[in-house]
């Protein structure tokens, strides 16, 4: 599965709408969204959690076909080479190094050892959708994408999903179940000052990745929500979808009408079928304490004030990361790992930065 497949990888913190912004460009002609591949090793081929469309993993015959495509069947996926692949370069922490110009020879191949697993995967799922499609990964987290860049049969381009970080603080506090567990799992939580500490290091990683040569179209979530139609016509043309008249019509003023789709994993609104309503979500203005308020605009304030989030109107242009864009203040740090960080032992001795910060 050499052949170069096109990729538009959206990122971002959870929670920030990026399922939504998938859901809304996976309707688009000539793409084909996955939901966050991420974490297609673990809970799909393992646990045999359900697709987006209803049926287990294991009962799926669009995931069934791409998995003998690109493994000859997933049973032949070494699943703890994945893991400790993960755990040995796609971590937040390990980003310094990754956003490097050259790496080690040893650095090198591990990083794209790993980055092939999803290529096989993209390539395969392009080739079932009848070739030349453009995959749509919304798994969020910057270090995969950087892992990405390094992979020479991965055409990238990056759309970085931003919100208002108090908005974000408040969805990570409430309980939401997971549907494709039966009920019997619920989504991670975190408390504002943890959230914040991640939407920082996550969206600075995003414009540090545009200066790297990776082509990045920063969207907030305030924006999608305010004027859909415009947006996605947008990002269609920066990920070079051609539209024709019609093409959009999908999308209404406050509504959009969604298709089926094979979402391996994200955000429960993955399997709505149907009309559903665009809305901004800000129940947070008046839910979240004005003590954690504070506190969340204190910790990220750097970035809130350049994403135009303290400034009154907020409609500044979107903006795309490259070189020209000033680079955004050094983030404050968790001083814990989050829980992705301490499962699988990484592979030998190579020493990657020691950044203590851990997936969301």
């Amino acid at each position: 599965m050499s052949e170069v497949v096109r990729v538009l990888f959206i990122g971002g913190l959870g929670r920030s709408g990026t399922t939504l912004l998938e859901r809304l460009l996976g309707q688009l002609p000539g793409t084909l969204p996955l939901g966050e591949v991420a974490h297609l090793w673990e809970r799909d081929i393992r646990d045999d959690e359900r697709c987006a469309c209803g049926a287990r993993f294991s009962m799926c015959e669009f995931w069934q076909r791409v998995g003998a495509s690109a493994f000859g069947g997933w049973e032949n996926v070494d699943l703890a080479r994945v893991d400790a692949l993960r755990a040995t370069v796609d971590r937040t922490r390990h980003i310094p190094t990754l956003a490097a110009k050259k790496l080690s020879p040893v650095q090198h191949s591990l990083i794209t050892e790993y980055a092939e697993f999803y290529q096989r995967v993209y390539a395969a799922a392009s080739a079932d959708a009848g070739g030349d499609r453009l995959i749509i990964d919304s798994s969020k987290h910057a270090s995969l994408a950087y892992c990405l860049r390094w992979c020479p049969n991965v055409d990238l381009r990056v759309v970085h999903v931003v919100r208002d970080s108090r908005g974000v603080a408040y969805s990570w506090t409430k309980q939401v179940s997971r549907p494709e567990t039966g009920g019997q799992a619920e989504m991670t939580r975190y408390s504002p000052t943890r959230s914040a500490l991640l939407w920082n290091a996550q969206n600075a990683a995003f414009s540090m990745l545009g200066r790297r040569g990776v082509p990045v179209r920063r969207v907030r979530y305030e924006k999608l929500l305010a004027d859909p139609r415009t947006v996605v016509e947008r990002l269609a043309e920066f990920a070079g979808v051609e539209l024709a008249p019609g093409d959009l019509r999908y999308i209404g003023e406050d509504y959009a009408d969604l298709g089926p789709n094979h979402s391996a994993a994200g955000n429960p609104m993955r399997f709505s079928v149907g009309r559903i309503p665009l809305r901004r979500d800000e129940e947070w203005r008046a839910e979240l304490p004005s003590s954690q308020r504070r506190l969340v605009r204190t910790l990220t304030a750097p970035l809130l004030n350049r994403y135009g989030y303290t400034t009154r109107p907020v409609e500044i242009p979107e903006e795309v990361e490259g070189p020209e864009a000033p680079a955004p203040a050094p983030p404050p740090l968790p001083t814990q790992s989050s829980p992705a960080d301490s499962r699988p032992e990484p592979i030998g001795p190579v020493v990657m930065a020691p950044v203590s910060v851990g997936r969301e």
